[in-house]
Order: C-alpha cells, then structure tokens, then sequence
C-alpha cells in the first residue's frame, strides 16, 4: 500500500523520479472531545429520561464513541432512507444497524417513508424486494426523533404563535402515523430555556456518576433469577414480561385505568412495563409499584395529545 501526499508525488513515483515509501501505521491520537451531562442545563426530565434509556439498554451510553451515527436529512427519499434503487442497495437504516439513527424535524419526513421503519423497527432487518434482486439487509437500530410542536415552533408562546393554536399543533402532529408513535419506548416535552437558566454557571451533574448510578441497577437486574443472563429490560420478551414486572395491587389498578383511558395498543403496553422494570432496578426494588408506573407512564405522552 502506498499512499502520495499530493498528485505531484503520484506522477513521480509513476515515473521513478521519486519512489514512494509505504506508509508506517501508527495509532491516531484521540482529538475528538465528547459532550458531558453538565452541559445539559434546565432539562432535568431529559436527564432521567437518559437515565432510563441507558440503565435498561433502550440506549447504549457508548453508541456515540464505538458505534455508527446516521442522521441523515429529513427531506431523504424511500431508497435512501431503507435502501432499494435499481441494484437494491442498503439504506440510512442499515449504514446505522447496532448503532442510532436519528432523525430531526421529524413531522417534516415523508409519512409514507416514516412508515416504511415499523417493520424494521420490529424485526431488526428490512427486506429490498426489486425484479432482478432480493436482499435482506441488517438494520437493528436505536431511533431517536426529534420535533417542533408546531410548524411555527412556537405554540406554547402566546406572543409568538399563529393565529391557528392549538389546532395547527394537532394538525402537525397528525402528520405522524399512530402506529409509528407507537414504536417510541420514551416521549417527552423538552421546554423552552430561558436566558437566565442558559447563563446559569453553577455545575450540574457530569456523566461519570451519572454512569456509576446506571451500573448498579444493570448489575441489579441480572440478578433475578427468572431474567436470562445478560437479558437487558430493553429486550425482555413478551412472554418473559410478566414474570418481571409483578404490580402491587394499587399498580394493577393504574395500569387497569390506563389501559381503559389511553387505549394501550400490546405494543405500548409491554413498552411502559420494560421501562417501569427500569425505574425500579434504578431504586434497587424487586417490586415494580404504582409510582415507577405512573413514572413509565408519563414517559409515553404527547402533551399536545393527551
């Protein structure tokens, strides 16, 4: 392998004016810098909403360093997005396979390509179905989405938004299928900021002991007996769900009412059950009570809708 600097080298190694050495490997030096949990300032119910997701393995805390990261536009076509074209090739969806694909503007994609990620979603793998090519492509992916309330931004601000509040907020949000809001484990509102929480300098919790406190209740959740060996609360099985997550009675009475109120699809019902298992690993409970599940809860609504 040789590797010129420049064309100018290039030529004169063709010619044997100049030879080219092959090039020495060595290890590069780590010059990226990665962004701390103190940065994140005023947004407390995105901290533990971060907390979750990566104590019961809805979110891998080293995907950003290790693993690959696909955010491509939100105006990205069918083939781009899943894969397909005339030679059927992988798409956004299998470049991030066991790494995260996120997409912002969410409400601004295509409804017919969102659609397009519920099966892989699912399944982990997306099948291109062409005349002369059939390939199945890996695509086991973390999705994170993010959105404007509004096609303005500014619905909750009264000075700022449009004449048309609240509806044009609904019609926006309309734009997303159900079934594909489904698929969301976590959903939350991130406020505006104010300026004197953006300037506050007093420092905030940093990721070290943030991910110290995450290793316990993963260490605490191994320990049950009927939870397979290294089974994240992310992956637990549909069958395997009840036996983890055994309500109290005041517990079962919540679930009950938010079965009835939400009309829980089985998706979104064994969705809250993982991420109420989660909160009570993180309070180092065998018990899964009426509390972790309003927490879960609260974690699965839209305000806009509700």
């Amino acid at each position: 392998i040789l590797a010129p600097h420049d064309l100018v080298g290039l030529v004169n190694h063709i010619r044997g004016t100049q030879l080219l050495t092959p090039p020495v490997a060595v290890f590069a030096s780590e010059t990226k810098t990665h962004l701390d949990m103190a940065d994140l300032r005023g947004q407390e119910t995105a901290r533990r909403v971060l907390e979750i997701a990566v104590a019961g393995q809805l979110l891998d805390g080293g995907l950003m360093r290790s693993r690959p990261f696909r955010d491509p536009h939100h105006l990205a076509t069918m083939a781009a997005l899943v894969g397909g074209g005339t030679r059927a090739k992988p798409g956004e969806i299998s470049l991030a396979h066991h790494g995260v694909l996120f997409l912002d503007e969410l409400a601004e994609c295509s409804r017919h390509v969102l659609d397009a990620l519920r099966q892989p979603l699912e399944t982990g793998q997306i099948i291109i179905a062409r005349a002369n090519h059939n390939v199945c492509y890996p695509a086991d992916f973390q999705f994170i989405a993010a959105m404007n309330p509004c096609r303005c931004g500014y619905l909750e601000d009264p000075a700022r938004a449009c004449a048309r509040a609240p509806t044009c907020g609904r019609t926006y949000c309309a734009k997303i299928s159900d079934p594909m809001m489904d698929r969301f484990d976590l959903i939350i509102e991130v406020p505006e900021l104010s300026a004197q929480l953006l300037r506050d300098d007093r420092p905030a919790e940093a990721t070290a002991p943030i991910a110290a406190r995450i290793a316990a209740p993963r260490n605490f959740a191994t320990e049950r007996d009927q939870q397979t060996a290294n089974m994240p609360n992310a992956r637990l099985p549909a069958q395997q769900i009840d036996q983890m997550v055994r309500l109290d009675a005041d517990g079962e009475a919540l679930l009950e009412l938010a079965m009835q109120q939400r009309k829980l699809s089985a998706r979104g019902l064994h969705k809250i059950l993982r991420v109420a298992r989660t909160i009570a690993d993180l309070a180092r409970q065998k018990q899964v009570t009426r509390a972790h599940l309003a927490e879960a809860l609260s974690y699965r609504t839209m305000p806009l809708l509700a």
